[in-house]
């Protein structure tokens, strides 16, 4: 693995921070609060080819990897604007379609998406949380179609979308007793669809969202993959989530870190400028060298994943050491500026919400920690 970046890849960071930085961290926590979503930022990152960067070129993308789009994550998210659904449609979704579609679904979603067309991931559970295998949601053949029932909670950006990716049961192993899953790719304005708003307590531009499909009637075409293979499709859409995930909380650490930084330098205190007592300029200091050192365990996990290496320990790594990273940080930078850091005018609560929600999902701190205990240590299971 070469640490040194392509004058390439240089040119890419400083041309996603030129575009984010024309709308920067007051336009991000205007939306936020607004829960509004950064359409313009968005639509100008498709349109220099930044959405779609992992997509292949064939059908519209940048032809590039994890890494060069953990880079897009990592730039919007340190020029104030982290783009949460980056890891949902440019990672899991597009990674999916461009593993496991159809030829007629690369054709018709991924140029789509790369030129700035949502499709959202639909897993979660009121009742499975964390553990899959609980899924209740269905997909039964009838006739030529499949008839999609059940429940989806905390979707992300259903309002944003063109159509999601919904994981179902489509019937049980024989030989083990456990679910087969599978992937189905929706609209997000099938017949039978109903989506309900499901507030959150953090202000963010992305609208989470209960699912509720009645009996939503599919054509075979919208199965993707092999049915019944859709867990071991899924997990490998994970990797891309937890390494763009991590990305993005790394921005948010270097966002806050250098707001914090500046603040630090110009406030003046009895004199003097706050950043010279070490109770200030040490835990920054300490946030500094966490936020790099999450940045190079993500830099391991795309490279993993792109040159087809296991990633799994690396990806989940990556994302328990960032998202921790990327909260203290933020918390610290809103500590530095004291009330102030409360203020909507420095933007830094938003910054905080999303840094606390990553710490928790698309996977908690503690179920990674279940898999470095179970898979890296060899340990018992625990649950």
């Amino acid at each position: 693995m070469d640490f040194a970046e392509s004058s390439e890849q240089q040119e890419l960071r400083r041309a996603v921070a030129a575009i984010t930085g024309k709308y920067g961290p007051g336009y991000y926590a205007e939306r936020a609060l607004a829960h509004e979503p950064t359409t313009e930022l968005w639509q100008e990152l498709a349109d220099h080819g930044f959405i779609g960067i992992n997509l292949p070129e064939q059908y519209g993308g940048g032809g590039a990897g994890m890494t060069e789009l953990a880079m897009v994550c990592e730039e919007t998210a340190a020029h104030g604007c982290p783009q949460l659904l980056l890891l949902v449609s440019s990672a899991i979704s597009g990674e999916l379609l461009t593993k496991y579609g159809t030829e007629a679904q690369r054709r018709e979603w991924l140029p789509r998406m790369a030129a700035g067309t949502k499709v959202v991931f639909a897993i979660t559970e009121p009742d499975a949380g964390s553990n899959s295998h609980r899924i209740s949601t269905t997909a039964q053949r009838s006739g030529d179609d499949y008839v999609l029932k059940g429940t989806k909670y905390y979707i992300s950006g259903v309002d944003e979308a063109a159509a999601l990716i919904v994981v179902a049961r489509t019937g049980l192993d024989e030989a083990t007793g456990a679910a087969r899953m599978s992937l189905f790719l929706v609209p997000t304005d099938a017949s039978g669809l109903v989506k309900h708003p499901l507030p959150v307590g953090i202000s963010l531009p992305e609208k989470q969202f209960t699912l509720h499909f009645d009996e939503v009637r599919l054509p075979a075409d919208s199965l993707i993959g092999v049915e019944g293979e859709g867990f071991r499709q899924v997990f490998d859409g994970l990797n891309p989530e937890r390494i763009t995930g991590a990305a993005v909380c790394v921005g948010i650490g270097r966002f806050a870190v250098e707001r914090g930084a500046d603040y630090a330098r110009t406030r003046s205190v009895w004199g003097s400028a706050i950043g010279g007592y070490q109770g200030i300029s040490h835990p920054l200091a300490k946030a500094k060298i966490e936020v790099d050192l999450a940045a190079m365990m993500t830099a391991k996990a795309a490279w993993l994943y792109e040159n087809g290496l296991p990633a799994g320990e690396a990806a989940n790594m990556a994302k328990y050491a960032a998202a921790e990273a990327a909260v203290a940080a933020a918390d610290q930078a809103i500590q530095i500026h004291g009330g102030n850091g409360l203020s909507t005018e420095y933007g830094l609560l938003p910054q905080w919400g999303l840094a606390r929600l990553l710490r928790i999902a698309p996977v908690s701190r503690e179920m990674i920690l279940n898999y470095v205990a179970q898979h890296s240590l060899r340990l018992p299971k625990s649950y």
